[in-house]
Order: C-alpha cells, then sequence, then structure tokens
C-alpha cells in the first residue's frame, strides 16, 4: 500500500438510496477510494432541490453526494431494471433505503440481485427493518426520533418544558449511514473468508434506540432521579457554559478551580451517588461563582485545572476554530455553480489518503459512459434516456 492508497481503492458501489442516510452512507465510502454510483430517478433525489441553491444546485445534496458519478434511469421500466441487473455483475455493494418491498416488486431485492452476483454485498436502510409487524411503516428521521422514547428522553433534560422540541437535526439519518457503512465494511471482510455475499438490515429506530444508553436502563430497573439533570449548562455574566464532570478527578478539578474545596468533603457532594442526587443544590452554589466572570473568564479558570467545558457557539464560530483548518475538518467541493465547504470523514488513516469529492454529479452525468462499459449499445442507452 503507497502512502496515497485510499482504503476502499477499487471498491464499486451502486447506491440507490436518496435523501439522507443512505447518501451520508455512500458518501463516507466514496471518500475512502470507492467507485459509487448513484443511481437517481428522472426527477432526481429530492435533496437536489432543498436550500441551500445556487444556480439550481443544492448544497446539501453536494455534502451528501460529493464524488460520486451519477446516472438516470426510470426503474418503473423494465429496460432499465435490465440494465440495472448488468451493471450489478459488475459491482461489489449495492445500497438502498428505500421503505422495505420497493426493491423486491422492482425486481431488485437481495435475493433476486444475488443470483446474478453470488459476492455481493447488498444494504438495505428502513425506518423499523426488513422484517416485523412495523417493517412497512414509513419513517423520516423526525419520525423515528419521536417513535424510538429519543425526543421524550431530551424533553426530560429541559427544565420546566413539556412540548417537544421541533426538528431540525436528523441525529438517526446520520447515525444510521455511519451504522451502515460498518455493516457493509464487515460483511466484505467475511466475504474474504467465504466468498460469498449477504445483506446487511439496518434498522434506524434500532439505531436510536441503541443511543439512548441511560433511558433503556432506566426503563428496566427502579431508579431514583436526581435533582437536576447533571449536564447543563452554568450561567456566567454574558452567557453560559457547558462543563463536564463525568469523573471523581473532574469533579475534584472544578471544585479547586471554584476555590472550594469543602465540596469534596460536603456530605452532599462528597460521593457520587449524593451529588447526583443534590446537583440543584451543587449547581445554585456553583453558580455563586460562575455568575462573578465573562464566560470567557468562566472558561479560562476551568480550563486552567483541566476541566472539560465550552462556551456555547454558533456554527459559524465553530468552523472558525484553528482545530478545524488544522485537522482539516472542512473539505472543498464544487458542482456546476462553483465551490464550497463540506465535512470531511472524522476518521484519518496513518497508512493511507482520504479524499472528498471534490466534484458534485450533475443529474444523469455519467449515465451514456457508465452504461456504455457495462455493454449496452448506444441505441439502447439513447432509448433510456428518453
Amino acid at each position: 500500500m503507497t502512502e496515497q492508497t485510499r482504503p476502499l481503492d477499487g471498491l464499486r458501489v451502486l447506491d440507490f438510496s436518496t435523501t439522507i442516510a443512505g447518501p451520508h452512507c455512500g458518501r463516507l465510502l466514496a471518500d475512502m477510494g470507492a467507485d459509487v454510483i448513484k443511481i437517481e430517478s428522472p426527477e432526481g433525489d429530492l435533496m437536489r432541490s432543498r436550500p441551500v441553491q445556487r444556480d439550481g444546485f443544492g448544497t446539501m445534496y453536494g455534502q451528501l453526494n460529493a464524488g460520486k458519478r451519477a446516472i438516470v434511469l426510470d426503474l418503473k421500466r423494465p429496460e432499465a431494471v435490465a440494465a440495472v441487473k448488468k451493471l450489478v455483475t459488475t459491482v461489489d455493494v449495492v445500497l438502498e433505503n428505500y421503505r422495505p418491498g420497493v426493491m423486491k416488486r422492482l425486481g431488485l431485492d437481495y435475493p433476486e440481485l444475488a443470483k446474478t452476483n453470488p459476492r455481493l454485498v447488498y444494504c438495505a436502510i428502513s425506518g423499523y427493518g426488513q422484517t416485523g409487524p412495523g417493517a412497512g411503516r414509513p419513517a423520516y428521521a423526525p419520525v423515528i426520533h419521536a417513535a424510538t422514547g429519543y425526543d421524550m428522553a431530551h424533553l426530560f433534560y429541559q427544565q420546566g418544558r413539556e412540548r417537544p422540541d421541533n426538528c431540525g437535526i436528523f441525529v438517526a439519518d446520520y447515525a444510521s449511514g455511519a451504522y451502515a457503512m460498518g455493516g457493509i465494511l464487515a460483511a466484505l471482510h467475511q466475504r474474504h473468508a467465504t466468498g460469498k455475499g449477504q445483506m446487511v438490515d439496518v434498522s434506524m429506530f434500532e439505531t436510536l434506540v441503541g443511543m439512548l444508553l441511560g433511558e433503556v436502563n432506566r426503563a428496566q430497573f427502579d431508579y431514583d432521579m436526581p435533582s437536576r439533570p447533571m449536564y447543563g449548562p452554568v450561567e456566567a455574566k454574558d452567557g453560559y457554559v457547558m462543563l463536564a464532570t463525568a469523573s471523581e478527578r473532574t469533579f475534584q478539578d472544578m471544585a479547586t478551580a471554584a476555590g472550594r474545596r469543602d465540596w469534596l468533603t460536603d456530605p452532599r457532594f462528597e460521593k457520587y451517588a449524593e451529588r447526583r442526587m443534590n446537583w440543584g443544590q451543587f449547581v445554585d452554589e456553583f453558580e455563586q461563582w460562575s455568575r462573578t466572570m465573562t464566560v470567557k473568564e468562566c472558561v479560562a479558570a476551568l480550563e486552567k485545572h483541566g476541566v472539560p467545558c465550552s462556551p456555547y457557539l454558533t456554527v459559524t464560530e465553530a468552523l472558525k476554530d484553528p482545530q478545524v483548518e488544522h485537522r482539516g475538518s472542512l473539505c472543498t467541493i464544487e458542482d456546476s455553480a462553483g465551490s464550497y465547504k463540506s465535512p470531511a470523514p472524522p476518521f484519518r488513516f496513518s497508512g493511507s489518503a482520504l479524499q472528498s469529492g471534490p466534484k458534485v454529479a450533475s443529474l444523469g452525468e455519467h449515465t451514456r459512459s457508465i452504461l456504455a462499459d457495462v455493454g449496452l449499445a448506444p441505441a439502447d442507452i439513447e432509448a433510456l434516456l428518453k
């Protein structure tokens, strides 16, 4: 392996997915070197029309699909399905996030495609999984957030609130896409030993339930709730600071920073069990100190003693952090309207490269070349494009 070789060079992926979860998975695979071919309907992935728009090109679509090749096929037409089956003989992975049953109706489900390519790894992301009484329910991330208890669990930590939050950050989509990538890579690893592919069935519901660490355990056992959530903002003169006291050492350092070493022997706070039950009293006393300083002064005092903390930043402010530039956390991608910044993968390899994009393909940009490569005649390709 040379330093410039990407981890998934030589891997080929046929990406039927739309919106966020599947495209995010496909983007990560492409960043690691896979040749990802995105199949879209003639109308295109709906994210192409979502803001931010520049000259008709959506930047969110670009972020989710940079580095992929793009073809257009109307899968309602038998000749388009036949073309897909030709493509499947040349790929390692199929990725889709339709509602269960859609690919079967098209004749493109895993059992059918595995006849054509027994080495195929087929990953299906859906709201509730491919089987069971809830498998057919339609789902987007906000619905999954509500259905899993995630939203009500989050609401529990918001004191004095009764109405669940609006949803604008699609945790279930991004987490499911990342889990799908892990499942695909595990299936490819097993294929080295068995020579056979398999199906990877990813449930967004189970993805989000798996993130509810405390809630799943508290749902099963009797549990005394603390007087106040232990991870929340503390008030300063001109705003708020988040700090995390996840260890005894951190609590000791926080007490030292505040000049209140007496907390370490106070029976209300000395032991973790008592501390969490009396956390409301603790925050009241802590804020007698933190309110005497600005946010900047408070963070500086805490960081001096190694306490994990942060001011509350906007995304615009966060992206100006020098760590972002140092790590290359943002990469440049470009579509037909110009270039812009996009998050790079959050991991790095010591012996291989990553590359995001840089190009975002236009709708159907590679249809002719890709279908020609699998042997379709020019006249047949033109007929499909009509």
